[in-house]
């Protein structure tokens, strides 16, 4: 039955959807969203438009422009909301950017995470608490899977690893970044709220989450400033292993049908790899080529011979343990399908 959801970054890609999803299905939702993407992007970062979209058409949506750095107005809305599901998107979501802004980074990504958990066991310890992860938090070991280079793309050598990553991968004795850090800090911590106090908490470590809803800058939203950059003209930069890096992309909608399933049945502490998997892999050279045919424009790009620090070679989520806990869920926007969308609404946006 429908209640109360708090979504944190509810101007985001993820969070807005989760905004548009479960209100359509009875929930009363409460967003908090102080556009501190601008602050980390600037104006291509800018969700000032998907917060009058959500105002404009999601009647049972209210917003509070609060800081979930701020640990006593965090506290006072959870006191007053009682919320019975959070789904915590809010982040800072560069590893690049954190490099250069290591304590705005720390402080949103761990402590910000602390401060929601601790309001929600403090107010509302029965209530479900969805976890927006990243794939960051194996840092670079699944680069130490064998790879073959193909003309376009790199590929897992071994049969055994064709599936992609399992939630097994290590996190110890590997290089992050600091966005993973701080990220698997968060991650961490929501795990041990369900495990040692009895929550129920999910970590969802999403591979590339995308959609038309994204507000895709240089430093964050992969295939969305892509095809922006294809659609208007840009210059796009590719960084390092030959454009040939690959990435599983996963559209937000089929995320969101994760996070209900699991508000429906939830398992203390649990964790899950979450992207689009084989079927919705794609490299950089790849996604070029789609941009500029769902585009029809040639798109102006460099390389540059150096790949991002901590950067993956090829990551593939296997989503294998969360079909297995949620039979019902599966990847239901495709590749075109996701190519089409984000099209169409650059095109809208211009």
């Amino acid at each position: 039955m429908a209640g109360t959801l708090i979504v944190t970054g509810s101007s985001g890609l993820i969070g807005s959807e989760s905004v548009t999803h479960f209100a359509a299905r009875g929930w009363q939702v409460v967003g908090i969203d102080n556009n501190m993407r601008r602050d980390f992007f600037g104006p291509e970062g800018d969700t000032t438009w998907n917060l009058e979209r959500l105002q404009a058409s999601t009647p049972r949506f209210t917003h509070h422009a609060l800081d979930i750095r701020d640990r006593r107005s965090v506290l006072a809305l959870w006191s007053e909301c009682k919320p019975d599901f959070i789904i915590h998107c809010a982040a800072q979501p560069s590893h690049d950017l954190a490099a250069t802004r290591p304590f705005d980074d720390f402080d949103v990504n761990a402590v910000g995470t602390m401060n929601v958990l601790e309001a929600t066991r403090q107010f509302a310890p029965g209530a479900v608490f969805c976890h927006l992860s990243t794939n960051k938090v194996y840092g670079d070991a699944p680069n130490e899977l064998p790879l073959v280079e193909l003309e376009t793309r790199w590929e897992y050598a071994r049969p055994e690893d064709r599936d992609g990553i399992r939630e097994t991968m290590r996190i110890d004795l590997t290089k992050h970044s600091l966005f993973g850090a701080s990220k698997l800090a968060a991650d961490i911590m929501v795990q041990e709220y369900g495990r040692y106090f009895g929550m129920r908490t999910g970590c969802f470590r999403g591979g590339c989450l995308t959609g038309p809803t994204q507000s895709g800058a240089a430093l964050h939203g992969f295939l969305y400033y892509l095809v922006k950059c294809c659609q208007t003209g840009r210059p796009y930069q590719v960084f390092g292993y030959k454009g040939k890096q690959v990435r599983d992309n996963i559209h937000a909608a089929d995320v969101c049908r994760a996070l209900e399933l699991f508000q429906q049945a939830p398992r203390n502490g649990e964790v899950y790899n979450i992207g689009g998997g084989r079927a919705n892999s794609i490299s950089v050279l790849e996604a070029i080529d789609a941009a500029e045919r769902i585009t029809g424009r040639r798109l102006s790009w460099h390389y540059v011979d150096k790949p991002r620090i901590a950067d993956h070679i090829c990551y593939i989520s296997d989503t294998s343990k969360l079909a297995s806990h949620y039979p019902d869920w599966g990847i239901t926007k495709t590749l075109p399908d996701i190519f089409s969308d984000i099209a169409d609404e650059v095109k809208r946006r211009r």
